[in-house]
């Protein structure tokens, strides 16, 4: 543990980096795969094409609910285990665990119930009804989807625990398996036994279950967490340290809901008025096209977030030892690393976005689809670079226990621009208006991140005097 201390202290920053945000990187892209991965087989289906598409993208925000609140419940036990080790208090480290546990199970059981007994509205909410199709498909997708809730937010919930055990590849692997079983089962559930938006659905929960099933036994067999007989019963203040901790993460992940359904409504709105998406044949293709454009930022982005949150722990060690110039030093090379990110991004979506549709079963659909495709991934994607230095700084403040300021730019940035444009534009530019949405809210977020990251240097500075 001392060695690591002082390499935290001493060790050049480009290796540090390195070593701490390529694992984060990888779970985070894992992560983002079951979705799009389903996503490309459904489309690349002729039987399901962009009908099959649009009912993902539906789904897709339901599954991120599931999503915040277990990482909301694991990123808090996370925060309360390193917190209760540092003070020496190891008994409250497993209890913590044990009281996670206990709430990601009651939790997402009612939640399973709730997405159950309510699946039509939950789907009409977020654009299902856009045709009947479409809509039929969703049902269908998030009904399967709905079963394996539990153990995707016991994978999930479990996998920033297992980390903070001291033990960040076993949770990168857990995560992998999971999403190495999706990749092989849907080909032979959607193309083999053409078991449809179901296969697809079964194919990942099957992989959910397999990280579950590894998170389980590891929790059995940890280094330091194991929970005790006594660490299961509900302790009041030890959950509300818990779910205070994680909140930032919960409210980040609810945000990208908010955002998402605005966008879906929008689509399915402005879409009917259109010449050609006003038709029933074709009334599918902007929510299509749009959860393709906002799958491939997922996959930027997950990049960009796990740069970012692997800096944590060196951002946090340093700042503990007053050392503010490795922090400015740090915090300006991620920034740069995160605007190459985002400029690679870039030249994909303005030069090849032919060929990034191509993936998505292009081949299958009309010229319709491809134009809007090309338009959309062209216009809305415009400002990636922007967005991936916002979400750069959004985690570095919170990083340097800045929270406050962390979550309101992260909150103006996914309710206050990114659902208020969403909702405004298209009223006066139609269609275009919501992919006009995402580079203005960059545009407008950059302004108040640039103001953030100067004081943030400045501050650096003077605590380095």
């Amino acid at each position: 543990m001392k060695e690591q201390q002082s390499n935290l202290a001493t060790e050049k920053m480009g290796k540090l980096m390195l070593r701490y945000a390529a694992p984060c990187v990888v779970s985070l892209l894992v992560g983002a795969l079951y979705n799009i991965v389903d996503q490309i087989f459904i489309a690349n289906a002729a039987y399901l094409g962009s009908f099959g598409n649009a009912a993902n993208t539906v789904v897709f925000p339901l599954t991120v609910i599931a999503l915040g609140i277990a990482v909301m419940i694991g990123d808090g036990c996370c925060a309360f285990v390193s917190l209760s080790f540092g003070k020496g208090k190891p008994a409250d480290a497993t209890r913590s665990v044990g009281n996670a546990v206990a709430l990601c199970i009651v939790g997402s059981l009612v939640l399973t119930a709730v997405y159950l007994l309510f699946s039509d509205p939950l789907l009409a909410a977020f654009g299902g009804r856009v045709n009947e199709e479409t809509f039929a498909l969703s049902k269908e997708y998030f009904f399967w989807i709905t079963l394996g809730i539990p153990f995707y937010m016991f994978g999930q919930a479990m996998n920033p625990i297992i980390r903070a055990d001291g033990s960040p590849r076993l949770a990168m692997v857990s995560t992998l398996v999971g999403a190495v079983l999706n990749i092989i089962l849907d080909p032979i559930f959607i193309f083999v036994f053409r078991l449809g938006m179901m296969g697809a659905a079964i194919a990942t929960v099957i992989g959910q279950i397999a990280t579950a099933l590894i998170a389980a036994v590891y929790l059995c067999r940890a280094h330091h967490i194991t929970p005790h007989a006594g660490d299961w019963k509900p302790n009041g203040k030890i959950i509300g340290k818990t779910l205070s901790l994680g909140l930032c993460s919960f409210l980040a992940q609810i945000s990208l809901v908010a955002a998402m359904a605005a966008i879906n409504n929008m689509v399915r709105k402005y879409g009917a008025l259109d010449a050609v998406f006003g038709q029933e044949q074709y009334a599918q293709i902007p929510m299509a096209v749009v959860g393709i454009v906002m799958k491939f930022f997922q996959i930027v982005i997950s990049i960009v977030v796990g740069m970012a949150a692997g800096c944590i722990p060196i951002v946090g060690f340093n700042m503990g030892a007053r050392k503010s110039a490795r922090v400015k030093e740090l915090f300006t090379r991620l920034l740069a690393a995160e605007a190459g990110v985002g400029a690679v991004a870039l030249v994909l979506v303005e030069i090849f976005p032919r060929q990034l549709i191509a993936l998505f079963g292009a081949a299958n659909e009309s010229v319709y689809y491809t134009d809007f495709a090309v338009r959309s991934f062209r216009i809305y994607l415009c400002m990636i670079i922007l967005a991936c230095v916002n979400k750069a700084c959004f985690i570095f403040l919170q990083a340097m226990v800045k929270a406050g300021k962390s979550t309101a730019l992260s909150m103006v940035r996914e309710v206050v621009f990114g659902v208020g444009l969403a909702l405004l534009l298209p009223h006066f530019f139609g269609l275009n208006g919501v992919l006009y949405s995402m580079p203005l809210s960059d545009i407008l977020t950059f302004l108040i991140a640039v103001y953030l990251i100067v004081k943030t240097y400045r501050s650096l500075e003077e605590s380095h005097t």
